[in-house]
């Protein structure tokens, strides 16, 4: 159970539309509406094994209201009160025998009406949890990645709405990672369409430069829980936190950069364009941070207990 880059996530249950099935039988028809438009909500979920030896997922609360509020954004109806998802949640990762792993929630419009509309096309739901290691790999996350400015712009704030999560929005995150993979990087960070620093294809994203750190403000990016945990930390550690906007020259005079999400958890870049990053790897205050992030999650630290939910 698990995934593997070449041949993709298995594991043994699926949660879909009220109950659990065999991973092999959680199956969709291929007119599926969200298939073919793009148009549903997911979430990006973490579970951590704890130091005491227990098992808890991370900040479950907050990624379930931005699920519910990406819904609400895009006229999606979730047909279950959130706290049940929550519990869905648990149980996924029980029923698969994940002591940590990832969680993929995902609201979809089912099949029936076809074109833009979609009518009264159910609305479905799934929960799917798998293992899933480090997104941008163990050996990126101490000596840090090599990223590309893409060619590809974000979204702009009124082309579609920032501050959901949905699904054919990705499209987008997809050119701009496949570029950035076949010019030999390992990700993509993005302008927006003013030519301001956006975000990477999953990620947020963070300058630091004479001891202060910045990271674009929201608008054009998405409201990034990982984003929101790191700079409460970083403030509360006294560090110096201004939501800005960032130039692209600025990235290359950074004297540190690292990128936040779920997949992604808190992961240095030490080259941008063929352009050294500071030392040309982890910088301290990443790695003070980095560190923090870990000891949260895997509840070293008690200041922020409440923000897991034990299995």
């Amino acid at each position: 159970m698990g995934v593997d880059a070449a041949r993709g996530v298995t594991g043994e249950t699926i949660w879909l539309d009220g109950e659990f099935v065999a991973w092999d039988e959680a199956r969709v028809h291929v007119l599926t509406h969200s298939l073919h438009y793009g148009l549903g909500v997911f979430e990006g979920i973490r579970c951590y094994r704890t130091a005491d030896d227990r098992s808890a997922v991370f900040r479950l609360p907050e990624h379930m209201r931005r699920l519910y509020d990406s819904a609400q954004i895009n006229l999606l109806e979730v047909p279950f009160k959130r706290e049940h998802l929550n519990d869905v949640v648990l149980e996924c990762l029980r029923r698969n025998n994940l002591s940590e792993g990832y969680i993929r929630p995902l609201v979809f419009i089912g099949d029936g009406a076809m074109g833009l509309n979609p009518g009264d096309n159910a609305i479905r739901v799934a929960v799917i949890a798998w293992e899933w290691g480090k997104y941008l790999g163990e050996e990126g996350m101490a000596q840090g990645i090599r990223a590309k400015v893409s060619t590809f712009a974000r979204h702009h704030v009124n082309a579609k709405m920032t501050n959901g999560k949905t699904c054919g929005d990705y499209v987008n995150s997809i050119l701009a990672k496949r570029e950035a993979l076949l010019d030999g990087y390992d990700e993509a960070i993005m302008l927006d369409t003013q030519g301001f620093v956006s975000e990477c294809s999953g990620e947020n994203i963070f300058v630091v430069r004479g001891g202060k750190i910045r990271t674009p403000p929201l608008g054009t990016i998405l409201d990034g829980i990982t984003r929101a945990t790191v700079i409460e930390l970083a403030r509360n550690r006294g560090m110096d936190v201004e939501e800005a906007t960032i130039t692209r020259d600025d990235l290359y005079i950074a004297d540190e950069i690292f990128l936040t999400g779920t997949a992604a958890e808190v992961t240095p870049i030490r080259e941008i364009d063929h352009r050294t990053i500071g030392s040309g790897k982890r910088g301290p205050i990443t790695g003070e941070l980095q560190a923090a992030f870990f000891d949260i999650v895997e509840a070293r630290d008690k200041q922020y207990a409440d923000w897991l939910t034990y299995l």
